[in-house]
């Protein structure tokens, strides 16, 4: 999976979008689609991809991992791994259109599993956070130990689509008109930093949370330092692979909230911080004390998304441009408006979101909940 494009450093662009249906109601794919590909100029062709929830109904129960192995020997050393610590329940290959050639195509693995019995019944995983605990540790070991393969999607009724090519491709490629979900996200990337490989696409996904950026996050050695202390393994070397894990540790481990976790990753500056009411500042403060190495440096914007909804986030200058509107039930965030009124010519509402103010929607809630740091 080596990049045979290029190993500059590529300078800008990137495409962000999502979609989400508040009332879970399942629609296909090809709205997302048209909005991203809409965006096509800010991506290269160096990466693409899509994350829908609510795809798998009638698995919802099981973790859908979505695997790449660069050869069959990677393969059959992954097939032991799942063999040894997973209850394979259904093993699905990908139908994919072979008439869309994309470049260095790696062997492409879907499994529907749980954790094997045994390994359940001789350690505490009894409850679903140890069960997800369990799930992480083998992700974990599988992509920093097992040559040449990588877990890119282990959620439960989502999975993760991407590729090396252009996001319109790459929904191509997997047959992605063949799938409905009442969320979906997608990026256009086009790499700063590193080289545009296959798992290097994004979305970036760990368990059902997975996340589409785009920016450049200068604090990359600080933030994944401090992952790695909690046994996070970095093994896809891009910036947003990390804001995904400090995610997880910060909304699955540490059980604080996404509005709180937002303003850890895109702490307000001291200065506005100082003219804040009392409660506020207080807990700013305290935020910028205990989590200095989870914020976000660089400019960046992302969407994070989960089986319950969706969080929109601008670094705390606001270096990347982010739009949110809403129709009805449907919710819309895109890196353009021009991507948004593709698909929703006549939105009720836009908003263009300031820097460092987390904009989260649930499925199944109400108005959307602002959070406005001045």
């Amino acid at each position: 999976m080596e990049n045979k494009i290029r190993e500059d450093k590529v300078y800008s662009g990137c495409a962000i979008a999502a979609i989400m249906d508040r009332r879970k109601k399942r629609f296909s794919s090809d709205r997302i689609v048209e909005s991203i590909t809409s965006m096509k100029p800010r991506s290269n062709g160096l990466g693409g991809g899509f994350a829908g929830y609510g795809i798998y109904p009638e698995h919802k129960e099981n973790y859908a991992l979505h695997i790449f192995a660069n050869d069959q020997k990677a393969e059959l050393e992954l097939r032991e791994y799942l063999d040894r610590y997973f209850e394979i329940i259904e093993e699905r290959p990908f139908r994919v259109n072979r008439g869309v050639s994309l470049d260095n195509e790696p062997e492409l693995l879907r499994f529907f599993v749980q954790p094997a019995v045994s390994e359940i019944k001789s350690s505490s995983y009894s409850n679903t956070l140890a069960e997800e605990d369990y799930i992480f540790k083998r992700i974990m070991e599988i992509n920093s130990q097992l040559d040449g393969v990588f877990v890119v999607s282990s959620g439960k009724d989502m999975g993760i689509f991407k590729g090396l090519g252009y996001p319109g491709e790459v929904a191509q490629f997997y047959r992605l008109e063949e799938y409905s979900g009442y969320l979906w996200t997608s990026h256009g990337r086009f790499p700063t930093n590193t080289a545009g490989w296959w798992a290097g696409a994004h979305p970036f996904g760990l368990l059902g949370r997975s996340v589409v950026h785009n920016g450049e996050i200068s604090s990359y050695g600080t933030n994944s330092r401090y992952v790695e202390i909690f046994d996070y393994k970095c093994s896809m070397a891009t910036d947003t692979e990390v804001i995904a894990y400090l995610l997880d540790l910060l909304i699955r481990r540490q059980g604080i909230s996404e509005q709180i976790a937002c303003q850890a990753l895109a702490a307000p500056l001291w200065d506005k911080i100082a003219r804040l009411d009392e409660p506020e500042k207080k807990l700013l403060k305290k935020l910028r004390i205990i989590y200095p190495d989870v914020l976000l440096n660089g400019p960046f914007s992302i969407i994070v998304a989960d089986n319950d909804g969706l969080a929109v986030l601008n670094d705390r200058i606001k270096l990347r441009p982010m739009v949110i509107a809403e129709k009805g039930a449907r919710f819309y965030a895109a890196s353009e408006e021009s991507a948004i009124r593709a698909v929703e010519p006549n939105p009720d509402k836009v908003e263009f979101p300031a820097g460092g103010m987390p904009v989260i929607e649930k499925v199944e809630a109400g108005e959307m909940v602002w959070q406005q740091v001045n």
